[in-house]
C-alpha cells in the first residue's frame, strides 16, 4: 500500500461515481484542437474539437469588467502582441482583439457554450495566482454556466476554486490540477497534501512528467478519477494511459 493512502484517506472522500464517472470517458483537447491559423483557446478550435467528438479543455482570464475569458495568459502579448495584461480589458474591447496572424478573436465562455450545446464535456481551468481575488472569476464562471445542462467541470491549481464551487454552485464537478516540478507551488508531498485537504476536489487533474505518483495511485484506488496534461508526444501518451484515467491532450498526444 502506498505510504501517501494513509493521510489521502483522511483529506479526499471518494465522489459520487454516478457524478464524476463521465470525466474518464474522454479525452480532452488541450486548449480545444488548435494548430495552423487555429489558436489556441479559439473558438474555432473548440468547434474542431466537438466536431472530432473530443472532449474540451480550455481557459479562463477574468476581464476588467468581471467576464469569463477564454484566455489562457495573464498578458495579452504572447498571444495577440497587445501590450499589457487582459485583466486591464473590458469584454467587449477584447473581443475585438485577434489572436496573431488569425482572423480569429478572443471570446468568453458564454460563446463557448451555445457551440458545444453538450455534445462533448468541457473542462474549465480557472487561472489564478498569489493575492488574486479568484471568487471573482468563480462567480464569472458559475453565472456563465447557469443554464447549461451538458457535461462539464472546473479545475485549478488554486484550491479556493474547488471550495467556492462547492459553497456556491455545488452542482458543478470540481477539480484540482497538480504539478510537482519547479514551475508549480505543490513540489513537496505535504505541498500537495495541504492542496487537497482545501480543496476536497472530485477528481485531479495531474502532470503527466509527474507519473507515475503514489498519491495517483492511491487517488485513484479509491475511486477519484485522475486525468493527466500536456499529453503531447507518443511518450507522454503512453506514460499518462499507463498511469491515469483520461488525457488532456494536443498533437501527436491526440493520435
Amino acid at each position: 500500500m502506498s505510504l501517501f493512502a494513509p493521510l489521502d484517506r483522511l483529506i479526499v472522500h471518494p465522489p459520487d461515481p454516478e457524478r464524476v464517472g463521465w470525466l474518464r470517458n474522454w479525452t480532452y483537447a488541450h486548449r480545444g484542437l488548435h494548430g495552423p491559423g487555429v489558436p489556441e483557446n479559439s473558438l474555432a478550435g473548440f468547434a474542431l474539437a466537438a466536431d472530432r467528438g473530443l472532449g474540451i479543455e480550455c481557459d479562463i482570464q477574468r476581464s476588467r469588467d468581471g467576464c469569463a475569458m477564454l484566455v489562457h495568459d495573464w498578458e495579452l502579448e504572447r498571444l495577440t502582441g497587445v501590450t499589457g495584461p487582459l485583466a486591464a480589458h473590458s469584454a467587449e474591447e477584447l473581443a475585438q482583439i485577434a489572436f496573431l496572424d488569425s482572423e480569429h478573436k478572443l471570446a468568453r465562455l458564454d460563446d463557448l457554450l451555445p457551440i458545444v450545446g453538450g455534445k462533448v464535456p468541457i473542462l474549465i481551468e480557472i487561472k489564478s495566482r498569489r493575492r488574486y481575488d479568484v471568487k471573482h472569476s468563480c462567480r464569472a464562471v458559475a453565472k456563465a454556466l447557469e443554464s447549461y445542462s451538458g457535461p462539464h467541470a472546473v479545475m485549478s491549481f488554486d484550491p479556493r476554486v474547488s471550495v467556492w464551487f462547492a459553497n456556491h454552485s455545488p452542482q458543478t464537478v470540481r477539480g484540482l490540477v497538480i504539478r510537482e516540478d519547479d514551475a508549480g507551488m505543490t513540489q513537496k508531498a505535504w505541498q500537495r497534501h495541504m492542496a487537497l485537504w482545501a480543496a476536497k476536489p472530485e477528481f485531479v487533474a495531474y502532470h503527466v512528467a509527474a507519473l507515475p505518483s503514489p498519491m495517483v495511485s492511491s487517488l485513484r484506488a479509491r475511486g477519484i478519477p485522475v486525468l493527466t496534461w500536456t499529453v503531447d508526444t507518443p511518450a507522454t501518451r503512453a506514460n499518462g494511459l499507463a498511469h491515469a484515467d483520461a488525457l488532456i491532450a494536443e498533437g501527436e498526444g491526440l493520435a
